[in-house]
Parts: structure tokens; sequence; C-alpha cells
């Protein structure tokens, strides 16, 4: 098939515009990033700048392969990063515009390639287990209730993409942040810090630009995990159990 790609390009000789380019004999069996692999190819062959993006397992897992494509974070399908898309979804003749995932605490690196070192410094401040939990049977031998347990698990499902971020039109990062402290404040062993660890969260979040939720649920049907918007409900309760309770930092 052949398509027209108006990619977003910015960096080097690209002050940040939309660049229009023709492939041909594009196969509806590659992926969404082996189709542009083939562009590159043929950009380098006429040695022009390659276009910039992110990948590593291209198996729907690591979530690197972040970009908006024709206007929805990871693309048209629901449920699946973009390196799940397969350009069997397309027609022949079609448009893909292709850009970047757009938010202040998202800065543009080159081309589709942004910086979401923001996530880590969220996660640096306080998603984690710093008490002793024993080894991995003493884990295991701890009782916890299925229902809880599989609640979780859900929310440990978030790759941190940053699609919610990309979908939200406030930029807010309340999804990511609520998937991480529930997984850990639904488990025992995340019992101890949980107070301290909302509030520290939150406060990283709003430190680093992203904007405030307003239960648009944009987040939640563009997250390539189906990350429930319960959890920014839950995010919400222990904030505010955290903050009455007076605990600090």
């Amino acid at each position: 098939m052949k398509l027209t790609l108006k990619i977003w390009r910015q960096g080097g000789k690209y002050n940040g515009e939309f660049v229009t380019y023709k492939l041909d004999n594009v196969n509806e069996h590659m992926s969404f990033l082996e189709m542009l692999d083939v562009l590159n190819e043929q950009l380098i062959e006429k040695r022009e700048e390659p276009v910039a993006f992110e990948h590593d397992c291209r198996e729907g897992i690591c979530g690197s392969c972040s970009m908006v494509i024709d206007g929805r974070a990871h693309g048209p399908m629901q449920g699946t990063t973009t390196c799940q898309v397969h350009m069997r979804h397309y027609k022949d003749g079609d448009t893909i515009v292709i850009e970047p995932f757009r938010a202040k605490a998202f800065p543009v690196i080159r081309d589709l390639v942004v910086d979401r070192s923001a996530f880590d410094r969220i996660i640096q401040s306080g998603g984690y287990i710093s008490v002793n939990t024993g080894q991995a049977q003493d884990g295991n031998a701890i009782p916890i209730e299925k229902d809880q347990a599989s609640r979780a698990m859900d929310a440990a499902a978030c790759i941190g993409c940053g699609a919610c971020v990309a979908a939200c039109p406030n930029a807010s990062a309340m999804l990511f942040t609520s998937a991480k402290v529930s997984h850990l404040a639904l488990l025992p062993q995340g019992e101890v810090e949980r107070k301290r660890r909302v509030l520290a969260m939150v406060a990283q979040m709003d430190a680093e630009g992203f904007g405030k939720c307003s239960n648009v649920t944009a987040c939640e049907a563009e997250c390539p995990k189906e990350i429930s918007v319960s959890n920014i409900a839950r995010l919400n309760r222990e904030y505010l159990a955290a903050t009455l309770a007076g605990e600090l930092i």
C-alpha cells in the first residue's frame, strides 16, 4: 500500500514542524514501528536525517514507543501500544499524522522522542517499599485477600508510558501516580509508608508541572494497559487520609 506520513520533526535542521513523506510498498503485516524503520532506511539512503523515535521491547511491555498517531496516544487501537499497531489497520492512500506526546512535563528531545524522566522522579519520591519484607518465601507467606491482590496487580500493570498524560486535556499524571500509589497501598507490605508515600508522590507530581485531573477519563480510554480511573479515586482517599493524619513528608 501507499501512505502519506506527516511527521513532527524537531531538532537538527528542523525547528519544530510537520514534514510530509511518501512511502510506497508498505506491507500490511508490518508493525507501525517496522513501517517507520522502512522510512528511515530510505531517508538514510538519501543522506537525510532519519526520524528519531523510541523503542525497546516491541512487544507492548516497556511503553517506550510512545507517540500520538492521528490525534490518539499510541494510535487507533484500544489497549495497545504503538508497537502493537499493524499496518493492516490502514488503507491504501491513507494519510497518517505522527507527533510526540505533548505536555509541559514531557519536553521534546528530538522529533518523536520526549523526556519522560518526570515519571522516574515521581517514583523516586516514594513509589517503593523500603521496609524489610524478608525473602521471597516470607512475602508469599503473608495472606492477602484475592480480590485485594487482584486490584493491586491491575494497578501494577501500569508501564509508565505516559499515554494518560498525552490524552488528558490538562496533561495530568494522576492515572500514572494513582496506579503506583494504589498497588503498594493495597498490599500489607506497603502499609507502613502509605501516608508518607502518597504525600511525597503527589507533591513531586505537582512540582514536575503536570496539570490537574478534571475527570475527563480520556486517560483510561487511551491507556494501553487499561488502568482504571478508580485508582484516582483511591489516590484521593489516600491523600485526604494522610493529610488529616498530619503525616509529614
